[in-house]
């Protein structure tokens, strides 16, 4: 009997721990597990749209602002031509002649812009013009080469020449004398670039 009766308690426990089982993996823990793995994908589904702040209106770069674009125009130093640059209130040579037959005194004034004036022993303008661009860069050349800050202040030990002139430069703060005898080469230069004293 006792066999038997335990035989039926066996049986009924393996009974017992199977409906158990059961219920377990049909019971509110299965739909559990379920509901879990739906979870990611209505996740997905409920992520928040994005803001209007992050519209594609407000996405663009930077470097599509006006402001940063490329300049428009030649710049100041592409527009200006050579001849702007040369400015009519600088004076670019003064040359004073004195003596000759009659000992007058004649003096030219050459502006930057090629513009120059004649002026009498009084300072007085007896005539004008203006000097070709041709004509103005070889004065200027002539004056580069003669290198005014190593010539000497008064040129003298040529040859005398009688009813002479006496010629008195004065170019880039530089002041040089000079007889028609004793005249450096690179003086002469500067002289034949020179419109005429008289006209």
């Amino acid at each position: 009997m006792r066999t038997s009766r335990t035989v039926v308690a066996v049986r009924l426990g393996a009974a017992v721990l199977l409906g158990a089982a059961l219920l377990v993996g049909c019971g509110p823990a299965g739909s559990s597990d379920t509901s879990m793995s739906r979870a990611p994908s209505a996740t997905a589904d409920t992520a928040a749209p994005p803001s209007p702040s992050q519209g594609p209106n407000q996405s663009q770069s930077p470097s599509q602002s006006p402001n940063q674009g490329p300049s428009q125009g030649p710049s100041p130093s592409q527009s200006q031509s050579p001849s702007q640059s040369r400015n009519p209130s600088e004076t670019l040579v003064r040359v004073t002649r004195t003596g000759g037959f009659a000992g007058q005194t004649h003096t030219l004034v050459v502006k930057g812009d090629g513009s120059w004036t004649r002026l009498d022993v009084k300072a007085q303008p007896t005539g004008t013009g203006k000097q070709s661009p041709q004509e103005l860069d070889a004065l200027r050349a002539a004056l580069a080469k003669a290198d005014f800050p190593h010539l000497p202040r008064v040129s003298t030990g040529g040859p005398v020449i009688y009813d002479g002139y006496t010629y008195t430069f004065v170019h880039g703060g530089f002041e040089v004398a000079s007889d028609q005898g004793s005249m450096p080469p690179a003086l002469t230069a500067v002289l034949d670039a020179l419109p005429p004293f008289t006209g």
